[in-house]
């Protein structure tokens, strides 16, 4: 019985454990600092900077989701990410097809 209520304890103290929180902050960082170290070094031409930015970007949101919004955590993570999934790409339509008109919306 005292095991149960351990294992019990352990998944809620999973739910916002320390570690969990110290592992995504410390990665936040990372991501955050290196695009800075790239663009104030000049390491990289800019259409690669952007790309870098880019990645380092999503990258840091997937961990936010993970690390600090608990995604997988919930007790049906599987909608949670078809929801999120389904989401992005209603945001990437929205803005690739904004971006589409305001490039070829001249008038000839």
């Amino acid at each position: 019985m005292a095991n149960h209520n351990s294992h019990a304890h352990d998944e809620h103290e999973s739910h916002g454990s320390l570690k969990s929180y110290v592992i995504g902050f410390v990665l936040s960082i990372v991501l955050t600092i290196l695009p800075i170290v790239v663009v104030m070094n000049d390491m990289m031409d800019k259409t690669p900077t952007i790309i870098f930015i880019l990645i380092m970007a999503i990258l840091q949101f997937v961990i936010q989701l993970f690390f600090f919004m608990h995604l997988r955590e919930d007790k049906k993570p599987r909608y949670n990410v078809m929801a999120l999934i389904f989401g992005l790409v209603i945001l990437v339509t929205i803005i690739a097809g904004s971006i589409w008109i305001m490039t070829y919306n001249a008038v000839g």
